[in-house]
């Protein structure tokens, strides 16, 4: 099974919100990361075919997805990264709705949408309305509907968002059981998710693919280029600027801080073991 992009580019007038980018995916986990603005949830759009390209063509298994049509969308489940529902639906109702539009009826809708409750922890309030959940139970909804149809493409746009850490931990286990047979593209912010499941990272700044390679790679490329030190509060606030930080501790009267730099940033700097959230700030930090 291959997804594949080529040249995508996407242009509002004069503005590219997307250049060339080009991949192929094929069964397994891939991290989508970027700043916003990066064009993240516009390639997700193209890839679930409710967007439009200005150049460039997806496929899947060799056909041009616009050409596939019906039979593409059969194969594709999607969370948009504003997804709400309806908010007068329960939880078990509007999965049935969702099934009815994938065409799934009868015995095997119930034993679906009975089987995703149980799978995204929705089960003890599958009664309940929509309107009453919590924004990580109406997530949770969401991915239970992307899953209805057990696609074989699976377009994931911000689906921890409003997730608790524990629903987080659970959600990065079923996505790994899935992804044995599918293709998951998953969009995110919390780049720790995206280190513990992905397969391959695709960066995506301004509109560019600039990096697709495991999270692996990514580290043992910026091995030796991460730093922690103290420095005192007066010369953190002088130098802070031109230091691309990652994090900071405020001590009293001292400041902890952990630094990406090519060199050693000061006397008493220790090299460090790479984190994702290192990665992020390498690529789309400000002190670029």
């Amino acid at each position: 099974m291959t997804l594949k992009i080529e040249n995508i580019t996407k242009k509002y007038s004069d503005k590219f919100v997307l250049k060339q980018v080009s991949c192929e995916l094929y069964e397994g986990i891939y991290g989508l990361l970027g700043p916003n603005g990066a064009g993240k949830s516009t390639l997700m759009r193209i890839l679930v075919d409710v967007l439009q390209s200005t150049s460039g063509r997806i496929t899947y298994n060799g056909a041009d997805i616009s050409t596939l049509g019906e039979s593409y969308r059969d194969v594709l489940g999607y969370l948009p990264q504003s997804f709400g529902g309806y908010s007068n639906f329960t939880a078990e109702k509007f999965l049935h709705y969702v099934a009815a539009l994938k065409g799934l009826e009868g015995k095997e809708a119930i034993v679906k949408v009975d089987e995703l409750l149980d799978l995204v922890g929705l089960q003890d309030v599958k009664k309940k309305k929509l309107r009453g959940f919590s924004g990580g139970m109406i997530q949770r909804v969401g991915i239970a509907q992307a899953l209805i149809n057990d696609p074989k493409v699976l377009i994931l746009d911000e689906p921890t968002a409003g997730l608790d850490p524990s629903e987080r931990i659970r959600f990065r286990g079923i996505l790994s059981e899935l992804s044995q047979d599918k293709i998951i593209i998953l969009s995110t912010h919390i780049v720790s998710d995206i280190e513990y499941v992905a397969n391959e990272v695709l960066l995506l700044k301004a509109g560019e693919l600039i990096e697709k390679k495991s999270p692996t790679e990514l580290l043992s490329e910026l091995e030796g280029n991460v730093w922690s030190m103290i420095v005192e509060e007066k010369a953190y606030l002088k130098t802070k600027h031109r230091l691309k930080l990652v994090n900071t501790h405020h001590l009293q009267g001292k400041v902890e801080v952990r630094v990406i730099s090519n060199d050693k940033p000061g006397d008493n700097a220790i090299a460090v073991l790479p984190r994702m959230e290192d990665i992020y700030v390498y690529y789309f930090g400000e002190n670029d």
